[in-house]
């Protein structure tokens, strides 16, 4: 377990970015700057505006929040895999349908307040192959962890955090 709690503590001290990243910052209150018409503005998907970029705040906040887990576990003297694997489970479940969670209409340029850059829609086919590299590497965490094999938990918890860390620096606003 020792080699686990240095390989996962070196990855967390190298991406403790990546923790933040995943959320969204800024207050639930998306539509202090937007107007309500902006807001209400029904997409295709049937959400508004405002719902869209809200649960895309929710579900990355959620992914954040499982790897904190994982990190938190990593510093225990005795990790508890239960709550790792859980953390694993829930970032594969989580991102699932990730790709559908930026359509058009739901930048910085509906006035709602989001961490998402431009250049998501800008470059869209990149876009999405970074987010398709997470949901990879996140399950190769996730049969990492349900295999319990902690070294095999460490690197693999290493390059998902890489998948998100590079995206979040070429496609979310700097915090």
């Amino acid at each position: 377990m020792r080699n686990f709690k240095v390989q996962i503590t070196v990855a967390a001290l190298a991406g403790l970015t990546m923790l933040s990243a995943c959320g969204q910052s800024g207050d639930t209150d998306a539509t202090s700057e937007a107007t309500e018409e902006t807001a209400s503005a029904t997409l295709p998907n049937g959400m508004t505006v405002k719902d869209q970029i809200e649960a895309r705040q929710g579900q990355l906040k959620k992914v954040g929040k499982a790897f904190k887990t994982i990190i938190d576990q990593s510093k225990s003297d005795s990790p508890d895999m239960a709550a790792i694997q859980a953390a694993t489970a829930s970032i594969t479940a989580e991102t699932e349908g990730m790709a559908d969670w930026f359509p058009e209409g739901t930048g910085p340029d509906s006035g709602i307040e989001t961490d998402a850059l431009p250049i998501i829609w800008d470059e869209k086919e990149d876009f999405l192959q970074k987010v398709s590299d997470m949901q990879e590497a996140a399950a190769k965490l996730d049969a990492a962890a349900q295999s319990g094999d902690a070294e095999a938990i460490g690197a693999a918890f290493k390059t998902a955090g890489g998948t998100c860390k590079s995206c979040h620096d070429k496609y979310r606003l700097d915090d």
